[in-house]
Formats: structure tokens, sequence, C-alpha cells
């Protein structure tokens, strides 16, 4: 037994409260060592060394990466408080784990083990459920549609008339999104997420002028407001883009400073080195990356958290917005976001709050900040297998393991995955123009656990390299559009939206990954059903035989609608994919 690689934590994502009574609680360990693990727990104040019996059940091998296992276990404790520990079997010896090591045998004494001091409803993570069944769509505003040209900022060019460049408008507006919300409700989509709508000076408007007006190029806040009921009144969700990291060089405030300098009364929103504060041949001041446009905002400081707290109710409160995005929300203080989030919930209960995060995220999601993360982990294991072909199936299944044990279940069922955005090269170009591998991510994106988003044009088959490629305006005639994969994507949504078990009610399990074939097996489980998905993400026919007891089961192919025989062996075309449901 290799104790070294044996670790547990109480708290974060080895031991937490999935909900008012239920804690679950894993184990890791390394990798094909342990044969057998048992929790071993009880009430702190009964456990006692003369007449206690303390409990045990056995964990379940919850999934493994490439180094090692995790091992799980659920319970609800009586008394809402727990002593646990962990008793290990591996091939040659066997041992218990506790708070204060390894010994060969329970000790009977409750202050040997790990302590979960009592489940506190305040503390449990809670995340908005309606984002659980949420379908998001991503629309750069400047890009989706052009509805009214009048609104059209100097030097607009015609709509698509060329690849979009750094610098371009083609006068996207709230108008167009209005004339094209059919579009959307046809999909299935029921969330939309801009990015940043507020007064700015570049297309992207993450540069913000104004937190509190909408840029005139998109319209005005009647428009919104209309906008906005639109898509409630078409069950879909509003979710706006927060730059509370830097502001735009043109900020009212920033530009105090350049005025007035140490003498401005806004110096202290910013963070200054020096006197006099200046923009080239280098800023002295620090900004977003190194971009001398967005200077960071100071947010420690009272007025400044003050002023963006504001902007916060006052989107919510008066245009009725359901969720917040985060932009750079790693660079920001943890106590602001404290703040955000007791500010935007007592205003909104179930309101969404992401934050922008690439990497491991659980400083963040405690319950205390952010209700999810943008999942890059998610994005960049489904690209390099299905895409790039840059692993395995075996390397896929490790990577997505790692990154559903490094959160808590509660979390991962509101993870904001998606392939593609307006930071990264579109997902068919990513695919080297093959559709048939971008159905294949829709597939698995649509039928993982987590919220999923597609990036606007993904699902008419839209190209386009890293910014400003990604960026293109969308294309709204048809004889261009792939329609086929439009279908595939609607389709696809709709039976996430039918079977519980293909969205985020199923357990994910991995059934099969073979790094020969490249294809993969997984199962998603709820109470009343199991489903079944292989996929073959390979140029050759595949003959698989699936590894479940299929017997009595009745299978259903849902892709093909039809009953099948009793049969676990699927044919599949090249990246092909089948899809059965088994009632339980």
């Amino acid at each position: 037994m290799l104790k070294e690689a044996v670790y547990h934590r109480p708290k974060n994502n080895f031991a937490y409260a999935y909900d008012n009574k239920t804690l679950h609680i894993r184990l890791r360990a390394k990798k094909g060592d342990l044969k057998k693990v048992f929790l071993i727990y009880g009430d702190p104040y009964q456990w006692t060394k003369d007449g206690w019996t303390n409990f045990t059940k056995p964990m379940t091998l919850e999934g493994s990466d490439e180094l090692f296992d995790y091992w799980f276990a659920e319970v609800k404790p009586e008394f809402r408080r727990l002593r646990y520990g962990f008793e290990l079997y591996s091939n040659t010896e066997s041992a218990v784990f506790g708070e204060r090591g390894f010994v060969d045998r329970d000790p009977r004494d409750s202050s040997f083990y790990f302590c979960f001091p009592f489940l506190n409803p305040i503390d449990v993570f809670k995340a908005p459920e309606w984002v659980k069944t949420t379908v998001w769509y991503q629309i750069f505003p400047e890009r989706f549609a052009n509805g009214n040209p009048e609104l059209n900022p100097e030097g607009t060019l015609p709509w698509g008339s060329q690849d979009p460049e750094p610098d371009t408008f083609f006068g996207g507006d709230f108008e167009g999104i209005i004339e094209n919300i059919d579009h959307l409700v046809k999909l299935g989509i029921t969330g939309i997420y801009f990015t940043p709508i507020f007064k700015a000076a570049t297309n992207h408007k993450y540069d913000t002028i104004d937190y509190m007006e909408i840029d005139p190029q998109f319209g005005d806040k009647e428009t919104f407001k209309q906008l906005v009921e639109v898509c409630h009144k078409n069950g879909i969700r509003v979710m706006l883009d927060a730059v509370f990291n830097h502001s735009g060089f043109y900020f009212d405030a920033f530009q105090d400073v350049l005025e007035k300098q140490e003498k401005s009364n806004y110096k202290d929103w910013f963070h200054l080195k020096e006197f006099p504060v200046q923009a080239f041949p280098e800023p002295n001041y620090d900004t977003f990356a190194f971009t001398h446009m967005m200077p960071k905002l100071n947010t420690e400081h009272p007025e400044v958290k003050e002023y963006l707290l504001n902007v916060a109710k006052y989107w919510i409160e008066e245009f009725d917005i359901d969720g917040w995005r985060l932009d750079v929300a790693n660079e920001v203080d943890h106590e602001f976001w404290r703040g955000f989030r007791k500010t935007v919930k007592a205003i909104k209960p179930d309101a969404y709050i992401l934050g922008e995060i690439w990497h491991d995220s659980m400083p963040w999601l405690q319950g205390d900040q952010f209700d999810a993360v943008m999942n890059y982990p998610f994005t960049n294991a489904s690209l390099d297998f299905f895409a790039k072909d840059k692993i395995n199936a075996e390397e896929l299944a490790h990577q997505l393991t790692n990154v559903l044990m490094s959160y808590p279940k509660n979390v991962n069922e509101v993870a904001f995955n998606l392939l593609g955005s307006h930071d990264t090269p579109r997902v068919l170009t990513v695919c080297d123009e093959n559709i048939d591998k971008l159905k294949l991510l829709f597939l698995f994106q649509l039928s993982f656990i987590g919220t999923p988003c597609i990036y606007y044009g993904d699902e008419i088959g839209l190209t386009g390299e890293n910014d400003p490629g990604c960026r293109k305006c969308m294309n709204w005639d048809e004889e261009e559009q792939n329609l086929e994969l439009f279908h595939t994507v609607q389709k696809l949504i709709s039976l996430r939206k039918e079977y519980a078990a293909f969205r985020n009610e199923g357990k994910f399990t991995f059934l099969e990954t073979n790094a020969d074939t490249n294809h993969i097996i997984y199962s998603k489980q709820s109470a009343g059903e199991t489903i079944i998905i292989t996929i073959n993400n390979s140029a050759d026919k595949l003959g698989v035989t699936i590894p479940y007891d299929f017997t009595g089961k009745s299978p259903v192919d849902l892709w093909n609608n039809k009953p099948l025989r009793e049969t676990s062996k699927v044919e599949l075309s090249p990246y092909g994919f089948a899809i059965i449901q088994l009632k339980n």
C-alpha cells in the first residue's frame, strides 16, 4: 500500500455538504493500489471507547485519472455532524486512516478521525436550480445582427462584407437580436450570455466608459428592456458581462486622474505607480495584461466598491437580468466578490454568478463568491480529443475525471461548459472543418455534467481563427448555413430537455475508453433511467460491445427513436455515435 499517495482533507472537494442533509466524502489513493475502501463514521458525541459501535460503509470507485483513484461515499448523519475515517485494503495489507495518520486497526477514539463539525445549511453551496437545465448561447452583440442601421457608428462596414479586423464595426445591435429571437427559440436555447453592452470605444466593449449607460450603437435602455422582456417571454434567461477588474481608458474617473494627476479625487481608484500618470511609452499604472487602454480598478477602495456594487444592483433592479458573467474574475480580490454576491443575491436570490477563470477555481467556489466558472479545462480536454487528436480516449477520461474530482458534485452540476468563445478560435476551425467531429463535440458537451454554452454561429458552421477571426458576422443566409449541423444541435438540445439522465440529473460514468480504437462509452444515470452513449472518434467503422448488462432492460435507440433487440453490440460509422436509453 502506497500510503504517501493516500489523501483526504475535510472540506472543499473532499468532504462537503451536497444539500442540507447529505455529506459527500472522497478519498484519493494511488491508481490501482486499493482494492476495497470502507468509510468508518459516527457521531462525535456517541463515539466512545467503551460501548459505541461506529458504522462502516463501502466506498465506490468514483473515477480514475492518470495517477490516482478516487473513492466516494454519501452519508446522511442523523445529527448533522460527523467523525469519520477510512479502512483501506490493498492486495497485501490493510490500514485505518484518519486525521492523525495511519494505524493497523480502528483505535475506537473519535479524536483520531477527521471531523465535519456541523452541517450548517447556510454553508451549503447553493446555485440557482434553473441553471442545471439551461442551454446557453453566447452573443457578441456587434456581430449578431444589424436591426437598425441608423445606430451604426461612423465607418460601419456592410454586414459580413469582409473578415473582421480588431477595429472594424458592422453595426450589430439589440433590434437585430430581437428580430432574430426565433432562431434561438427554434434551436432550443434557454439562456443568452451577452459580452459587454455598456458604453465603450471599441467593438468588443471590454474598455468601459460608462457602466450605467448602454453603448449607443446597440440602442437605448428602452430597447434593452424590450430585449429582456422578449427573451423572458420566450423562456430565455439573460446574463450580462461585468468588467470590474479594469475600466476603459476613457472612463471619467481615469480621465480625471490624467487631467488633475495627484490632485484628482479618483487617484486612489486605480493602481498608480507614480506621478505624473502616463500611458506612454509604457503605462506607469497597473492594467489588464499590459494594455494601456484598460487601467486596473482598485476594488479594495470603498468608493470603487460602492460604485461597482451599485452597477450590479442597477441592471438587475431596472432590467430584470438573470445573471452576471465576471470578466478577469481571478484578478479581483476575494472580499469584493463576497460583497458582490451578497448584493446580487439580496436583490435576486436565483441570479447566476459566473466567473471567468481558466484554472483551478476551488477558492472561488465555496458558496461565498461564485456559482460557477467558465469550464475551460473541459473545453481543452474535449478539443484535444475530438478536434485536434492530441490525446487518446484514455487520456480524455483521465483529464475529465480530474476535472470532476476537483470540485464538489453540486459545483460540477452548474459548471459553464463551452467549446468556443470570443476569446478562442471557432470550434469548426479547430476541427479542421470536419463537421462530423463538431457533431461529436456537441453531443459530448450537451450530455456532460454542467450547463452548456454555444457560441453564436457555431450551430450553423461559422469558421474563424483566434480574435478577431472568431468574431465574424452571423450569417443569416440559409443557403450558406449548414442546416444539417443546425438540426443535429437542435435534436441534441431536445434530448437534453426531454430526458433527465441526458442532462444534469444523470450520474456521469466512463464505462470504457479505448486508446487503440479511440472510442469512448459513458453512461448517464438518473433515478428512472440510464442512457449509454458510445462515440467513435475515428475515420474507421467500428463494432463495439457495450460493457453493460442489458438483460430485461428493453433498450431504445434515442437518436433514431426505435426499440432495439436486447443486444449490447453497436455498429458505428466513422465519427459515428449511438445513444441508448434503458429504463431502470
